[in-house]
């Protein structure tokens, strides 16, 4: 496996390489064009350049995340092929870049919800957390409203402002989509891309729905064992594969995460490795990756990538606000930092417990 950090760009990001390039055993960036609109071919310069800029810092673009697809694609209406043809254009221009991993999710209107940004710690750290009550008690117009106060200024993926000012009209859109159907237009969207990806080895990583389950009534397909290996099996490519998040499968705690690993071996292209604290089965809170201040074991996650044969890019995901860092909420370096050198910790302990 290479580890790595996700980088939003030197723009958006208060995180800079020299810094990541510093985390002992940090090899590698996941980035984006980040600004780009969900929709829009990227220009091969603009690839190059963000490439560059990585490598000129001593580390390696490992893969991107996201390529966000547009809303047309997910709803089937007509325009869909001219976005599909753009994205098809994109993945070739990654191709092109010497790029061969591309994390996208196909969650409709949210690409991830939470009810707090902020929520306090008893080790006056903060955390993003999520409450079932909460948000059956918001109308979802004001979803964003609810935690605008704690971005620390940053635009949040998936929560861009000029998105959020579409909500109505998105929820409009998916009126008539529900899991079948967004099951058939990811399968289409699936098959169209794929001869690409066998052109220019590209593996495209599909990341959970977060929360794992329908929100606001909305459709969630990719939430639990049963539909993931329906989606892989719907289109049989070894490039149609998943990034593994924990903390997104993780939030249905029906969910075993290492069996889920296991049963998805040569398809796990990318991994996502953080861990939740639940104080009940509908409210949970993001932790310190160590086992110990969540619910999950950390070293039976690891050693079920590690016992599949994982090679690809893993990052340490969400991290607490701490040292009274401020940053994008979930991606300060403080935290992300510890997170990855835990992770590298268990991965060198079961490298060398398999050599025994």
């Amino acid at each position: 496996m290479q580890m790595t950090l996700r980088w939003y760009g030197s723009k958006y990001d208060t995180v800079t390489l020299k810094q990541i390039r510093q985390i002992p055993g940090v090899t590698g960036v996941i980035s984006t064009l980040y600004g780009t609109a969900p929709g829009e071919a990227w220009e091969l310069e603009d690839i190059l350049a963000l490439k560059k800029e990585i490598e000129d810092a001593g580390l390696q673009l490992a893969g991107i995340e996201s390529v966000n697809i547009h809303d047309a694609i997910k709803v089937g209406t007509p325009d869909r092929e001219q976005y599909i043809d753009n994205y098809i254009t994109t993945l070739e221009r990654l191709g092109q870049a010497d790029i061969h991993m591309v994390c996208y999710n196909f969650m409709p209107v949210f690409d991830w919800t939470r009810t707090e940004l902020a929520r306090m710690r008893p080790d006056g750290s903060t955390v993003l957390a999520y409450t079932q009550e909460a948000v059956d008690a918001l109308d979802p117009e004001k979803m964003f409203e609810s935690i605008a106060g704690d971005t620390n200024g940053a635009v949040m993926p998936g929560w861009e402002p000029e998105r959020m000012a579409r909500i109505k009209d998105l929820f409009e859109m998916y009126r008539d989509v529900d899991d079948e159907k967004l099951f058939a237009n990811l399968k289409y969207f699936l098959e169209r891309i794929m001869p690409t990806c066998d052109k220019y080895d590209i593996n495209m990583a599909i990341h959970p729905d977060d929360p794992a389950w329908s929100v606001f009534g909305l459709p969630r397909i990719i939430i639990n064992k049963a539909n993931i290996l329906r989606m892989i099996r719907m289109v049989d490519n070894p490039h149609n594969g998943v990034t593994f998040c924990s903390g997104s499968y993780g939030t249905n705690l029906e969910n075993d995460l290492p069996d889920m690993i296991r049963s998805l071996k040569g398809r796990v292209h990318f991994a996502h490795v953080r861990n939740l604290k639940f104080n009940s089965p509908t409210d949970f809170e993001e932790a310190a990756h160590l086992s110990s201040d969540g619910t999950f074991d950390m070293y039976e996650i690891m050693r079920a990538l590690y016992d599949i044969g994982f090679t690809g890019p893993i990052r340490p995901d969400h991290g607490r606000m701490i040292w009274d860092e401020v940053a994008m909420p979930g991606y300060g370096l403080y935290d992300r930092a510890l997170g990855a050198t835990y992770l590298n910790g268990l991965w060198e302990a079961i490298e060398k417990q398999h050599r025994k």
